[in-house]
């Protein structure tokens, strides 16, 4: 299933997600990524899934939350993996717009030094580029890239794509106790963001269960120096520090919407139950993933999460 949702997002409101990425290709393996260490890494972009096939599926899902009384803000591309390694992205976005529905793109930036890539992702409305670290040390220890990617072209690539841009761009900065909230490296981000002009930069923390249990959030009096920092440069700052709640969409299938929404998107016990209230069913249905191995069960900060569970992917 190539298209999720409506799920709510701290950024897009309610956003139909697209997943155009099979389980876990990447070109980093994050210390926090919320849906565990990438299955396998690359730098090359390739052809994954038809365009037409994507078009369909969300054209579809867009039909059930729409007679499910369900509304959308974006269509966003959010993968399991990283989005931009599809070389069909750009084609993509071009056949969705006649949904008629602003498009967005979340990416890790890590591919923007390519011309045909900032030529795709252009075509959206909407972009998040990550910019999680400036120091080249610093970024290998956050984002662990392929070994095949360089920093100074990735940061080159990403001001010539604010350039370039028509739409709104926007960053994360992904902050980890002890790994990227030093003061030097604060300052570096925050100069660097200055030059991107971005309409907003997002200050974030992990807020789900992280692919590396050690890691932890940077404490309030980190976080609050960080905003100090980053707004002395950028004109729209925000934290991306709640929860964003447990308005989860269901359209039809109740195993199938939970498995779309836990592939990219960590759902909260108490986001699960209220979905399967919605959906007038019962936790039996989690009962049975969990046995067959499809959704896997974790604890992050007092809270029970449902992840879906994937198998290494032969591609």
């Amino acid at each position: 299933m190539k298209a999720f949702g409506p799920v709510p997002s701290r950024r897009l409101g309610r956003s139909i997600g697209i997943n155009n990425i099979p389980a876990k290709i990447c070109s980093y393996t994050c210390v926090y990524c919320q849906i565990g260490r990438s299955l396998k890494m690359t730098k090359d972009r390739a052809i994954f899934y038809e365009p037409r096939d994507i078009l369909e599926d969300v054209g579809n899902k867009v039909m059930e939350a729409r007679q499910a009384g369900e509304d959308i803000d974006y269509l966003t591309f959010v993968p399991d993996g990283e989005p931009t390694l599809d070389i069909n992205l750009g084609k993509e976005i071009d056949l969705l717009r006649s949904i008629g529905i602003k498009i967005a793109v979340i990416t890790n930036a890590s591919l923007v030094w390519r011309d045909d890539v900032r030529r795709d992702i252009a075509n959206a409305d909407w972009v998040s580029l990550k910019v999680d670290a400036v120091d080249e040390d610093v970024w290998r220890k956050v984002d662990r890239p392929h070994r095949g990617l360089r920093l100074d072209l990735i940061l080159e690539g990403m001001l010539n794509f604010s350039k370039e841009f028509g739409g709104e761009l926007v960053t994360e900065t992904m902050l980890v106790a002890g790994m990227n909230d030093m003061d030097d490296e604060l300052n570096r981000v925050a100069v660097f963001l200055g030059r991107l002009k971005p309409s907003m930069s997002y200050i974030s923390i992990p807020t789900r269960p992280p692919s590396e249990t050690w890691v932890e959030p940077p404490g309030g009096d980190v976080m609050g120096k960080a905003y100090q920092i980053v707004s002395a440069e950028v004109k729209n700052v925000e934290y991306l520090i709640g929860y964003e709640g447990n308005a989860f969409a269901f359209t039809g299938d109740v195993e199938q919407d939970i498995l779309g929404i836990t592939s990219v998107h960590p759902m909260r016990e108490d986001a699960v139950k209220e979905f399967l209230g919605r959906a007038g069913s019962h936790w039996s249905v989690i009962e049975d993933l969990l046995e067959r191995g499809d959704l896997r069960e974790t604890v992050y900060k007092g809270k029970r999460f449902y992840l879906r569970r994937f198998r290494k992917t032969t591609q």
